[in-house]
């Protein structure tokens, strides 16, 4: 059983453009779709509406720099701060070139810092690959459920 991908964007031209190169990427992953920081924290806890799904993290959180209600940075902050969340893989894929943001999100544990490019072809260029990498490619941590399928 595959992962999935968290995606947590609040822009609904980022989001499309996200998912059509998720998609052109032809990852087999389910992508998770969350609009806020406080939603995906309530996801990754398993807390609110999501207190009912499935056990296990996500293979790769997708996460924007700018969030509603909690910013990237304190979601970042927080999963690297709780013991089952942190050794998810985070991508913090935003279009901030603040020299402060990279450095912020580096500080806090970020896995990679990804700009948005502006160009299409581009952006759905660096979403396939970075969706290629850490779904199918990236080796996960020891324990983690595709580490014991593997040697089952």
């Amino acid at each position: 059983m595959l992962k999935p991908i968290l995606l947590v964007e609040d822009d609904p031209r980022d989001l499309e453009l996200t998912l059509v190169a998720l998609e052109r990427s032809q990852l087999a992953n389910e992508v998770i779709i969350v609009r806020d920081g406080e939603a995906a924290l309530e996801y990754l806890t398993r807390g609110g509406e999501y207190a009912s799904r499935s056990e296990g993290n996500p293979a790769v959180i997708l996460l924007d720099l700018k969030l509603p209600k909690v910013n990237g940075l304190e979601v970042l902050q927080t999963v690297r701060n709780t013991e089952p969340l942190r050794s998810v893989p985070v991508v913090m894929l935003t279009s901030s070139h603040e020299e402060s943001d990279v450095l912020r999100s580096y500080q806090l544990g970020v896995n990679a810092y990804v700009v948005k490019p502006v160009e299409f072809k581009q952006f759905v260029e660096a979403i396939a690959d970075l969706g290629i990498f850490w779904a199918v490619l990236n080796e996960p941590p020891p324990g983690s459920l595709r580490t014991r399928r593997r040697h089952e």
